[in-house]
């Protein structure tokens, strides 16, 4: 008799919130973008923040009740409102007025979050959820409730002036799969006091950079995504350079959570660097041509996407 397999538990931690963009409010963050994205990925996608008891909030569990992301680990507060972006575009890139404070400054790291952490194969935070000193406190304690083989996804995304130095080496020292962009890696390396790499750095110094992190963290895979110019992905074996997908961009809201559920996907199915790498540029360069962070998907471009990764010849 087959032994029956169930779907991989993949958590979005931190940030869910409501981005207020000129077209009008979509729901996003970087949980709720990540969870929606693993969970049409095949994974048992976790959506694990906190909203207010208001409509935004409610509105929020009737949106996501009608994805592939199960809810039941979304905290209600009853004094802090749900959170609100305001989203400027331009040239399609988005720019952020992020309000405060907000539900998810306040997680709370209860049993069923404990229970939920044990289980996990993959977990996701940044940086922006950690701003506050109590859901800082929780994130830690969650990641270190986490089996030793569970895959802590570090997606920097950082939203200035929320990070930190000591924010930043914390989760790093908990980190195996570490994503960043482009523009992020000057900023971090020098709060770090490795050796920084200025802006508009060539490829040669992200790859420096990206070796840099992996000598002094127990990282094991760094990522850095470059809009529509690919991405690099680096071990300390190996070295994987994707040219990116050509599409018209609508906006780029989400294209990156899209990425990171995607490299997450196939890295906990131990794809090669060169298929993760691949499929994380398909899956982001869809959500960029599209409108809104969670645009539909159907049937035929899923399988179209799918069967596409690591086809191309590079």
């Amino acid at each position: 008799m087959a032994q029956e397999t169930y779907p991989q538990l993949v958590v979005g931690l931190g940030e869910l919130l409501w981005d207020l963009l000129p077209s009008g409010a979509q729901l996003g963050g970087t949980v709720s973008n990540f969870a929606v994205m693993a969970g049409r990925l095949g994974s048992h996608a976790v959506c694990a923040s906190r909203v207010g008891d208001d409509d935004l909030g409610r509105q929020a569990r009737d949106r996501l009740s009608r994805l592939p992301v199960d809810i039941s680990f979304l905290q209600t507060d009853p004094q802090h409102s749900t959170s609100t972006v305001s989203v400027q575009l331009k040239d399609g890139q988005p720019q952020y007025t992020i309000e405060e404070p907000v539900a998810w400054d306040y997680l709370e790291l209860g049993r069923d979050w404990l229970a939920l952490a044990s289980r996990a194969a993959a977990v996701c935070f940044g940086t922006l959820a950690q701003r506050d000193p109590v859901s800082r406190q929780t994130i830690a304690g969650f990641l270190a409730a986490t089996s030793s083989g569970c895959v802590r996804v570090f997606d920097l995304n950082l939203r200035a002036p929320f990070y930190s130095a000591n924010v930043i080496e914390r989760s790093l020292k908990v980190t195996t799969l570490l994503k960043m962009n482009n523009s992020e890696m000057p900023l971090i390396l020098p709060l770090l006091g490795l050796a920084g790499v200025t802006e508009g750095t060539t490829e040669e110094g992200l790859l420096a950079g990206a070796r840099s992190l992996l000598e002094h963290f127990p990282v094991q895979l760094v990522c850095v995504t470059m809009g529509g110019n690919g991405s690099l992905l680096v071990t300390r074996e190996q070295v994987d350079r994707h040219p990116g997908i050509p599409v018209r961009v609508v906006d780029t809201v989400g294209a990156g959570d899209a990425f990171t559920a995607a490299l997450t996907h196939y890295y906990l199915q131990k794809a090669s660097l060169s298929v993760i790498n691949d499929a994380g540029n398909r899956w982001g360069s869809w959500v960029a041509s599209q409108p809104g962070a969670m645009p539909p998907l159907d049937s035929a471009t899923y399988d179209a996407i799918t069967a596409a990764v690591g086809q191309s010849e590079r």
